[in-house]
């Protein structure tokens, strides 16, 4: 039985990467920026001139009153002198699978020939059902997904490159990454303002991380930022302000906890491994920590958050997870809109608004004992 395949390996293979002769292809998962590159890659493979695919390509919706015997009939279709393949497209097709299984089954186990293809665009595909199964050892499944163990930052540093021309640093790719989480899309389309922004000439040379902050981000991303910053310094006035501009400009409480949890489990993260014994794999020193913890490798990003870990102390850093939790409870339950998810998120800063003083162990040279 075939292993699925991983769309962000087929992208980085590009044009070089091709289908089988699979009657049947399966794209399985959410995102919509993967699905659509490896749908175009599909595409150009099975229908090598544009102009064909007026004729040779055709997208049904699941969710509009769909006869599958038109999907069917779509595929089968021989075309009398061109050299396309015809393919019939069903996006949203998780009601159109459970309609037709046993047709489908039929197609996965049978062999092209001069057939079209059918393409399913499916948010989910047991693999214990007799239709994954058939689709494993005769079709295609792709996983629409980015893995979780996927290695994202190199992949990203080929696509700049190939897609967009510019180089990143992987320390910038983390970056970006960190900013904007593991939505593609918004990734790709992040990638495209930066080589807009930067000179052709000076393509050649790495992106800073800096630069992601300076052109990347939007204005209320910034603000967002500089109040998770704020807030984890113990610069409550100053995080309180820009809490208040993010409310005003119709920003979600849920979407800002979000955020502050991305940043600050990173830093509890890193207050563990220093609490950890010798023996245990505690790290030198609290750089290393940080890294350790997934805090990217420049500068800027480890003095902030080696600031944020002094200020907190280890006790307090560690009770972050806890926190956090309580506050996205409190987001999603009684606090969940207007003064009181103000009020919830005003709480969780004075929480981290005491000074841990010069004696906590987080701010002591390394070598000793937290």
């Amino acid at each position: 039985m075939a292993a699925r395949l991983s769309a962000l390996d087929i992208l980085t293979k590009g044009k070089d990467w091709s289908p089988d002769e699979s009657s049947l292809i399966v794209l399985v998962g959410d995102d919509p920026f993967l699905a659509r590159h490896v749908l175009g890659l599909i595409r150009v493979a099975l229908c090598p001139d544009e102009a064909d695919w007026v004729w040779a390509w055709r997208e049904f919706s699941a969710a509009d009153e769909l006869d599958p015997r038109d999907v069917f009939d779509e595929a089968a279709t021989v075309p009398l002198f061109a050299g396309a393949t015809r393919a019939a497209v069903v996006r949203d097709a998780d009601a159109f699978v459970s309609a037709a299984r046993e047709r489908l089954e039929a197609i996965a186990q049978a062999s092209r020939g001069q057939r079209g293809v059918v393409i399913l665009d499916v948010k989910s595909f047991p693999a214990t059902t007799r239709l994954a199964k058939a689709a494993a050892q005769s079709g295609l499944v792709i996983d629409i997904a980015v893995p979780p163990k996927a290695d994202v930052v190199r992949w990203l540093r080929g696509w700049a490159k190939t897609q967009h021309g510019i180089e990143l640093a992987a320390a910038t790719a983390q970056q970006l990454l960190d900013r904007l989480g593991n939505s593609l899309g918004q990734v790709d389309q992040a990638l495209r303002r930066l080589a807009a922004a930067i000179d052709p000439a000076a393509r050649k040379k790495s992106v800073p991380p800096e630069w992601i902050d300076d052109i990347v981000a939007s204005s209320q991303e910034k603000t967002a930022w500089g109040m998770i910053d704020a807030a984890a310094t113990g610069q409550t006035p100053a995080a309180l302000t820009l809490l208040a501009e993010l409310l005003e400009a119709g920003e979600n409480p849920i979407g800002i906890g979000a955020q502050m949890t991305s940043v600050l489990r990173r830093v509890s993260s890193a207050a563990r491994l220093l609490a950890l014994p010798p023996a245990a794999g505690r790290p030198a020193n609290i750089e290393g920590a940080l890294r350790e913890a997934g805090v990217a490798a420049w500068p800027k990003a480890l003095a902030q958050a080696k600031e944020s870990l002094t200020h907190l102390g280890p006790r307090r850093a560690r009770r972050l997870p806890l926190w956090l939790l309580e506050l996205d409870r409190s987001l999603k339950g009684e606090a969940s809109r207007g003064l009181r998810a103000r009020l919830a998120l005003e709480r969780f800063f004075c929480k981290m608004s005491g000074s841990a003083g010069p004696s906590t162990p987080a701010a002591r040279p390394r070598g000793n004992r937290p």
